[in-house]
């Protein structure tokens, strides 16, 4: 058996899988009733809905099993999301790749699969669209493209998920999404006492550019903001626009000591890009930095809390 490598954009991948907040939530109809006209239209008699996380396939809808999920380094669709096109196996007893894979030799007894990567809007490849069957059988052209409108379906529904927790203007997460992740992410923090801290940016003078040059303007510089945190935050850090002008950062496994250097890094990186654009004004922020105490901050809300109010202090002293 040969187990499914990982793909490069792994950290990015689940980073995304995470965002959408879906893992381990109730079945819905939504998602079921394309895995029923999947099951019909292939006459399968098994079709999924999978998102494969760290260590596992988990099935958002299933129509023929009577389980959630399956080991990652065991499953067909981990080996479908390493590749941009319909994964397909017409005989799995006559694969070396997966002839004595346990989903093969035992229930459900695996011969045919096809499975249909499904993208995020950022391109990150969360799971399949993928049907089953216990009898070998040949997929034609035709049954290639059929797959693929299902699987677009899917990827509508799980874009109207991400488009719930993401900012539109920047793409980066919104104040829902930054909520659903920064607090699993501290309850980590706290129970294998690593540290954590948080930032919280106001743009400084952002109603001038606004007034002098324009609400496009405006846009592009907050969508600047947003690209140079992409650039200077490590992937693991969560970070978001959770309203008008003010952006926040949390930053897992790093001091305040530590924080307070990247943010020197952005500041110039931001100046730099700045002077590059020549744009008629420069964008610079105001922020506070907050390192996570578990006995102080019994919540993501209440480091939010202070973050913004160290950020207000420093923003009132360059008045």
């Amino acid at each position: 058996m040969r187990t499914p490598e990982i793909p490069p954009d792994e950290a990015a991948r689940i980073a995304t899988l995470r965002s959408l907040n879906i893992l381990d939530t109730p079945v819905e109809e939504r998602f079921d009733r394309l895995t029923r006209m999947a099951k019909r239209v292939f006459d399968v008699p098994i079709a999924l809905v999978t998102l494969v996380d760290e260590d596992r396939q988990w099935f958002k809808s299933c129509v023929g099993l009577d389980i959630s999920e399956t080991p990652r380094d065991i499953s067909f669709c981990g080996h479908a999301i390493l590749g941009d096109d319909i994964f397909v196996i017409e005989d799995a007893s006559q694969d070396i790749r997966f002839a004595d894979n346990p989903l093969v030799l035992e229930d459900p007894g695996i011969r045919f699969y096809a499975g249909c990567p499904l993208r995020a809007l950022n391109g990150s490849k969360l799971g399949t669209l993928c049907i089953l069957d216990r009898e070998s059988r040949n997929f034609s052209s035709e049954d290639l493209e059929t797959l693929r409108d299902l699987a677009s379906m899917v990827e509508r529904e799980l874009a109207a998920i991400q488009l719930a927790t993401v900012d539109d203007l920047t793409g980066i997460a919104n104040r829902r999404g930054f909520m659903s992740l920064a607090q699993p992410s501290l309850n980590l923090c706290a129970r294998e006492k690593i540290p954590a801290s948080l930032v919280f940016f106001d743009l400084n003078d952002f109603k001038p550019i606004n007034d002098r040059f324009g609400h496009a303007e405006g846009d592009w510089a907050l969508r600047c903001f947003a690209e140079q945190m992409k650039n200077v935050f490590r992937v693991s850090d969560l970070f978001a626009r959770i309203g008008g002008d003010e952006f926040v950062v949390l930053l897992t496994n790093m001091t305040h000591e530590q924080a307070t250097r990247i943010v020197r890094r952005l500041e110039k990186t931001i100046a730099r890009n700045c002077q590059q654009a020549d744009r008629g004004y420069a964008i610079t922020f105001s922020c506070g930095i907050v390192e996570y105490d578990p006995g102080v901050h019994h919540g993501v809300e209440a480091l939010l809390a202070d973050g913004d109010a160290l950020m207000y202090q420093r923003k009132k002293r360059k008045t």
